[in-house]
């Protein structure tokens, strides 16, 4: 697979539907399976840490500690996997992160009853930073596949601008960060109605739709072998 594609299909909007879609899942998990920790969304966790030490309840300020702790550990290894010499080797550093998620999480659905909880949403926030320190880029802009606050922001002011200055540009960025933030609530109310109803193994799903992620790869990679031999077919009859 050519880096031009990769790179292609790391930033396009297909994508970042199904991540996002896995990111709202995730959280939805996590808060109402787990007692009501939240996996991806880290500013949720401080805000909780805060209110709970406030009040003097320090076993439950520290339940957010150890999700926190995973999230940085998970920004660490995913700029590792995009060192230059990291990436050399591992040659498809972005699959490489999904097929992380993918096993991490079959992994969550598949441990017994009796495993704590803590363990679970470490697990869980380990594989959002990896997600989102991974996939940055929505088409040409900066978005985050596990969290809303900043997609919001950005889609009300291109569409701000779309309207005010008639600006088509702000108008596609406005539609796809929509796109995107509609996919996330999609993915929580998916996410909170599949774990009333599966409990534990209802993660099974967001793992499967980071497959379908991890899926669109392989797609690119073959249309871009096509691309690639329908224009070398251009230049052998243009030489002819």
């Amino acid at each position: 697979m050519d880096q031009e594609t990769s790179r292609e299909t790391m930033a396009s909007l297909q994508l970042g539907v199904l991540l996002a879609f896995a990111g709202g899942f995730q959280d939805a998990y996590s808060f109402i399976g787990l007692g009501g920790v939240f996996a991806n969304a880290q500013t949720g966790n401080v805000v909780l840490l805060g209110v709970d030490a406030g009040r003097q309840h320090w076993a439950e300020a520290l339940r957010h500690v150890p999700p926190l702790l995973a999230f940085i550990l998970g920004v660490a290894v995913a700029e590792t996997l995009s060192r230059p010499r990291v990436a050399a080797v591992l040659r498809w550093p972005a699959r490489f992160a999904l097929v992380l998620e993918i096993i991490v999480l079959g992994v969550v659905g598949a441990l017994p009853g009796g495993v704590s909880y803590s363990l679970i949403v470490v697990m869980i926030a380990f594989t959002a930073s990896v997600q989102v320190t991974t996939f940055r880029t929505l088409i040409v802009w900066p978005y985050n596949t596990a969290m809303v606050t900043g997609n919001l922001r950005t889609a009300a002011q291109a569409a701000y601008q779309a309207v005010a200055d008639r600006d088509p540009e702000a108008r596609r960025k406005s539609r796809s960060f929509a796109t995107v933030i509609v996919s996330f609530m999609a993915g929580a109310i998916a996410g909170g109605l599949l774990t009333l109803e599966l409990g534990r193994h209802a993660i099974w799903i967001s793992a499967g739709v980071l497959l379908g992620a991890l899926g669109l790869f392989v797609v690119d990679e073959h249309r871009g072998v096509i691309r690639d031999r329908l224009r070398g077919g251009r230049r052998d009859r243009d030489a002819e």
